[in-house]
C-alpha cells in the first residue's frame, strides 16, 4: 500500500469534487481530464457533486468542520474543510468502516 495523497487549495478555489478527480489522476499518474468513463466511473456514482460542494462552502466568517469519506475507484478519499483531498489505495480487507482514519 502506497502513502496518502494530498491535494490542497490555499486558498479553497478548487470545489472538493475537482480535487478529487486531480487526487486521484495525480495518484494514477494520468492527467486530470482522463478520469472518466469508460476508463473510471463517473463521480456521481459513490457522491451526489453537487451536495458534495455545497457542503464545503462557506460565507466569510464562518467555519466548518465537515469531513466526507467516501470509496471511489479503489481508495478511501476523505474530503475535509479548506479544500484537503487525501487518498489512499485500499486493500480487499478495508471498507469505509474499516481500519480507522487516513493519517497525514
Amino acid at each position: 500500500m502506497s502513502a496518502p495523497d494530498k491535494l490542497s487549495s490555499p486558498d479553497g478555489e478548487v470545489p472538493p469534487t475537482q480535487a478529487i478527480i486531480e487526487t486521484i489522476a495525480t495518484h494514477e499518474g494520468v492527467d486530470a481530464t482522463e478520469v472518466e468513463p469508460p476508463a473510471y466511473d463517473p463521480l456521481f456514482t459513490v457522491v451526489n457533486p453537487e451536495a458534495l460542494d455545497e457542503l464545503f462552502q462557506t460565507t466569510a466568517g464562518t467555519t466548518s468542520t465537515a469531513v466526507v469519506r467516501l470509496e471511489y475507484e479503489g481508495y478511501e478519499v476523505v474530503v475535509r474543510q479548506g479544500g484537503d483531498v487525501v487518498v489512499r489505495e485500499r486493500s480487499r480487507d478495508d471498507s469505509v468502516d474499516g481500519p480507522g482514519p487516513i493519517e497525514e
